[in-house]
């Protein structure tokens, strides 16, 4: 696997925009409120020539570019790209290498470019696999990553759930695909202290949700489906049916709190 620090950016902290003008930025846009993009995501979209952004199949909008939306003028060049969500590795592996060919053939021509991710470039992102491509196949090009908020952070604010307070560790994954390997989490994560942000949860929920409750967590646990969008959902776990939920759904728990509370 490439080193991605050798291709680190060469720009100061602060300088979005010039790092756009000069080459290729990853932006992180945040899980769904354009109000929740940096002062350095919109500083960065602002000053690019052409805005890039994933797309699951050809003529879909994206995500990433619905939440940016307020931020992107109408001249600048819109450049989508596909990033199938298939289970099979090389038409997977095929697009990360056309991404990156072609983000990298936008720098060489001089144009400023962003590539919008949802949440954050860095945690789950596809942008990360943009990142290592360009490593491998265009060690040269520039590249600055901007951080985004999660939806694990914005859930938790939103809820007012604090997320780890004084020792606690903090777990954030995938939901596990199995009742096994859940209960195995569970019982480590409660015997460390370890908070879990479960994400993925989607199809899932309809076994995770009666395990919770057997181990009596569903009153404590927090629910958050599509945070940030205008139908966000916030729910302690209890009053969420056991059905399938959308893709884009979470859960907190926190099984121990520590000795020391107001």
């Amino acid at each position: 696997m490439p080193c991605v620090i050798a291709n680190a950016s060469p720009y100061p902290p602060g300088a979005a925009a010039a790092a756009a003008r000069a080459g290729l930025t990853l932006v992180g846009v945040g899980p769904g409120d354009p109000e929740l993009l940096t002062v350095a995501a919109v500083r960065a979209i602002a000053a690019a020539d052409v805005v890039a952004y994933p797309v699951a199949r050809a003529e879909a909008e994206g995500m990433a570019a619905r939440i940016a939306a307020p931020w992107i003028r109408p001249e600048q060049r819109r450049l989508p790209l596909l990033f199938p969500m298939v289970a099979e590795a090389e038409p997977r592996r095929n697009a990360w290498h056309a991404a990156a060919d072609a983000l990298a053939a936008e720098v060489a021509a001089g144009h400023g470019v962003v590539l919008l991710c949802e949440g954050d470039a860095s945690l789950y992102a596809s942008a990360s696999y943009a990142l290592l491509a360009l490593a491998e196949r265009h060690p040269t090009c520039p590249v600055a990553v901007i951080p985004g908020i999660t939806a694990v952070a914005a859930a938790a604010a939103a809820a007012r759930w604090p997320l780890a307070l004084q020792q606690d560790a903090l777990l954030i994954r995938p939901t596990p695909d199995t009742a096994a390997e859940l209960e195995a989490l569970l019982a480590q994560a409660a015997a460390s202290g370890t908070v879990l942000a479960l994400l993925k949860l989607g199809q899932r929920w309809r076994w995770v949700r009666p395990l919770l409750e057997q181990r009596g967590l569903l009153r404590s646990a927090l629910f958050a489906q599509r945070v940030g969008w205008p139908d966000q959902l916030l729910a302690p776990a209890h009053a969420v049916p056991g059905q399938e939920q959308p893709y884009f759904s979470l859960l907190l728990i926190r099984q121990v709190w520590p000795d020391v509370l107001p």
